[in-house]
């Protein structure tokens, strides 16, 4: 072959790269098939296609649907396809463990595999950053890692702000995204799971917030509505298992169900004496426990069970919610051994027990323990069907306790969730936010009965009890209500 065909034939190869290049700036989904062998279903490639067309894109998805995996791919694409040094892509989530563990592994991921395939990236990646030489391509940190105004240095032609799980990140970080992406060819993409009714990714994803939403449902997905994808795909999407299992976990009218399943954010509902939005914002991630100084004083709040009910001890310290211990035990012998256990492990200074039920006997067995030297715990029986320490304002202790506790505490951000794993807290918050009140003819505040939101729930809030009793502080204190104990020692 002469001179002049293989100088055709490189000018013809140039071309087609050429012209590759451009397929891959307004096709992601070829990118990705391309490029890592990847393929993404129809929702991923909306999702690229609005970062592709629209500066602020939202996304609020169920579980399982792939979506951290999506906004790693896009991380990749931007920086593969714009040039190189004028592109620029910061990423937060609420966490380090959440921006190291779910989003930078998944870019780590892609760009081990991209290497595998001889298409690799430009530049170097390590655990949260991306370099090209000594320049900063990219980076993801936590909240307390960035000053907002630090972010007022990062300029480029092309920049790309990615909020991994959304509903955790505070407005503080938002207003700093909006500043660094300024220009028309800059993109901001908010993707989560739609938890909380009150966070600043909800009013985003509001209708004329001039973000371009994108919602996904379970059942948007390939394996319920039998899109075409690889057989290798389906394993890693949610699936009908997942589904039922929250159906039964949580009901289908739960904001847990409602969020993780549906992919929408959950009501403040009405008439609801505990509200969504205050109780999520009780469970912010916290990157160090609380100092000793703010873990006391420790206590424990006991749902006695009987027929079918569970047993639910839940313990506090200071304001944190720690943990939590069930059985069913019908013996009322063996329940009190089992509770005694729990009170000489934990060595709280104060245990408050329901007392309606085998509850009252379990209290007196505990008592008695204390006067034998078995633990140092003040034992406060709590009736709740008795009348409340302000008739004028709740009929019954049991609509105060809920009121008082469970709805003014959460409104003030006073109970700390964040120590709860995250199957104990879903159950926890649905278990709250079910029941729902009244005002009566005298204006007091009437908390429905028990029975009927276990008939909302499917099951007994024992969670939600055993949580407002640890917090409930009974009229005069703790020692008041033990002072005929005091009496009866000395006698």
């Amino acid at each position: 072959m002469d001179a002049l065909a293989l100088a055709a034939d490189r000018l013809d190869a140039e071309a087609e790269r050429e012209q590759q290049a451009v397929q891959y700036v307004t096709e992601p989904g070829l990118w990705a098939r391309d490029k890592l062998g990847e393929h993404l279903w129809s929702k991923q490639v909306a999702i690229a296609e609005s970062v592709r067309d629209h500066r602020l894109t939202a996304v609020h998805s169920c579980h399982g649907s792939g979506k951290s995996f999506n906004a790693s791919r896009l991380v990749c694409w931007w920086l593969d396809t714009h040039p190189p040094g004028e592109a620029r892509v910061v990423t937060t989530a609420p966490t380090g463990d959440q921006v190291k563990a779910i989003l930078w592994s998944e870019i780590n991921g892609a760009w081990v595999k991209a290497e595998s395939r001889g298409t690799r990236f430009i530049g170097r990646v390590n655990e949260v950053d991306w370099k090209l030489g000594k320049q900063l391509l990219a980076f993801g940190r936590k909240p307390s890692d960035y000053n907002p105004h630090a972010f007022q240095g990062i300029h480029a032609k092309f920049v790309l702000v990615v909020i991994d799980e959304a509903c955790g990140v505070t407005k503080q970080f938002w207003t700093a995204a909006m500043s660094i992406a300024t220009g028309e060819h800059c993109r901001i993409l908010a993707i989560g799971n739609p938890d909380d009714p009150g966070s600043h990714f909800a009013r985003v994803c509001q209708p004329g917030s001039r973000w371009n939403t994108i919602h996904i449902s379970t059942f948007d997905t390939p394996n319920f509505t039998g899109e075409a994808v690889p057989d290798s795909l389906r394993p890693m999407l949610v699936g009908q298992d997942y589904v039922d299992e929250m159906r039964e976990e949580f009901g289908e009218e739960s904001p847990t169900y409602i969020s993780k399943v549906k992919g929408e954010f959950p009501d403040d509902a009405e008439d609801g004496v505990v509200r969504l939005s205050a109780i999520r914002a009780c469970h912010q991630p916290r990157e160090q426990a609380r100092p000793a100084e703010e873990q006391t004083p420790v206590e424990l709040g006991i749902d006695m069970g009987g027929g079918s009910d569970e047993t639910v001890i839940q313990e506090r310290r200071g304001m944190v919610l720690g943990r939590q211990w069930s059985f069913r035990e019908r013996d009322p012998l063996k329940a009190a051994t089992r509770v005694l256990e729990i009170v000489k492990l934990v060595r709280p200074t104060a245990v408050k027990i329901d007392s309606i039920g085998i509850g009252w006997g379990i209290a007196g067995t505990l008592r008695e323990k204390g006067l034998q030297g078995e633990h140092n715990a003040v034992i406060v029986p709590v009736n709740v069907s008795t009348k409340s320490s302000e008739p004028h304002r709740f009929p019954r202790l049991r609509c105060e306790i809920w009121w008082r506790v469970g709805r003014q505490l959460s409104e003030d951000h006073g109970w700390d969730l964040s120590e709860l794993p995250e199957n104990v807290r879903e159950q926890l918050v649905s278990q709250l936010t079910a029941p729902k009140y009244t005002v009566d003819s005298a204006g007091r505040v009437v908390v429905e009965p028990k029975a009927e939101t276990k008939k909302r729930l499917g099951r007994s809030p024992d969670q939600a009890d055993a949580a407002l009793l640890a917090f409930y502080t009974p009229p005069g204190g703790i020692e008041e209500s033990m002072a005929w104990l005091r009496e009866y020692a000395a006698a």
